[in-house]
């Protein structure tokens, strides 16, 4: 059956949208007709190689929609259930796994490397980060599935995907922020607007939201941060200034960039903690002296997936957002349909814009 996609045919090339051939789903797999997608900095990072991904590939690891058919095999979903796609599944056998850290997960990304589709030509198609969700249908492991929780609407279910646990997570699994505590929050996109909220449901009693955009001030206060700085050189400085000098108990990162990693741990106070969620490249160098590591007594820590487990953080968020305390609509800039996927890739090379919202 054909449906429409947004296909990446090379790395560094526009994304196209045209028609794919999707086959029935076979044992395990489970179709999904998408109600939305979000545009996500991670899928920039794979169009241009920062992350790598076999092409021609089907982009969109960020998604929810509704059981269309499952394969055999296939309980936990039937046709006609909400699901939202999970697209990093633990296996539950790898090291990482049988540690409990299923969000480093050794083989979560083994799918990507699967045949899924095919152009209308006949050419092979990859489903970029496992589920290929810029698309109206898509085929996946059943083990990329998840019920949607009761309560939260189907499109703004398709954030919890990736955004909201990964910013969620951030806050509360990696940083473990504590009531009380300060904290800032540098770039303010899909990601960094849910740790902004995030850290307001902590308790954090001061938060502090960066961007290079003063256009984004409104929505990040909405979020829940009490100040605002537009990044600059002096962003660390600007800071400390607003703790006294102390610099905040903890930093989230999450925009990738050597400078913005360098200016969170340079904003954090002496024993403070900084946490790196942003995908940067391999040319980005982060540089520190051996003196300032001992004398500073920070922690720098990377942060995958928000070091969650969609399994058990997918019911939690839920009851935030029934709860009113978790604003998923909020993290979403504009809507868009599925023919305005490559513009919005375009804003987000030039640094425009924030995380648009595909709904089919």
């Amino acid at each position: 059956m054909a449906v429409r996609a947004a296909v990446l045919p090379a790395i560094g090339s526009p994304l196209e949208i045209t028609g794919i051939d999707l086959p029935d789903p076979g044992p395990g797999q489970v179709r999904v007709r998408l109600a939305a997608a979000g545009v996500c900095h991670s899928d920039l990072s794979l169009s241009d190689g920062t992350m790598r991904v076999p092409v021609p590939a089907v982009l969109g690891h960020e998604g929810a929609g509704t059981v269309v058919a499952v394969g055999e095999g296939v309980t936990h979903v039937a046709p006609g259930d909400g699901v939202v796609l999970n697209w990093a599944p633990s296996c539950g056998t790898c090291h990482a796994c049988s540690l409990g850290e299923v969000w480093l997960c050794a083989n979560a990304l083994n799918g990507a490397a699967d045949v899924y589709a095919r152009t209308t030509e006949g050419a092979d198609l990859h489903p970029g980060l496992n589920v290929a969700a810029f698309a109206e249908e898509t085929v996946v492991s059943a083990a990329c599935v998840l019920p949607v929780p009761q309560g939260v609407p189907l499109t703004d279910a398709a954030l919890l995907g990736c955004a909201v646990l990964t910013g969620y997570g951030a806050v509360h699994h990696s940083a473990q922020v504590r009531p009380g505590e300060t904290v800032a929050v540098l770039g303010a996109g899909g990601v960094g607007l849910a740790a902004l909220q995030a850290a307001r449901i902590a308790g954090a009693s001061k938060i502090v939201a960066v961007d290079v955009s003063a256009e984004k001030e409104e929505l990040a206060r909405a979020a829940g941060a009490t100040d605002y700085v537009i990044a600059s050189e002096n962003t660390a400085r600007e800071i400390r200034a607003l703790t006294g000098k102390q610099g905040v108990d903890v930093a989230v990162e999450c925009a990738g960039r050597a400078v913005s990693i360098r200016a969170a741990w340079d904003s954090t106070r002496r024993g403070g903690r900084t946490t790196v969620v942003g995908i940067g490249g391999k040319d980005q160098r982060v540089t520190f002296n051996a003196l300032e590591i001992f004398h500073w007594g920070r922690t720098l820590s990377g942060c995958v997936y928000g070091n969650s487990n969609p399994a058990e953080d997918l019911p939690v968020l839920a009851e935030h957002v029934r709860a009113g305390r978790l604003d998923l609509s909020a993290l979403v800039t504009e809507r868009i349909a599925l023919d305005g996927i490559p513009a919005a890739f375009e804003n987000m090379l030039a640094g425009k814009g924030g995380r648009a919202l595909v709904v089919f």
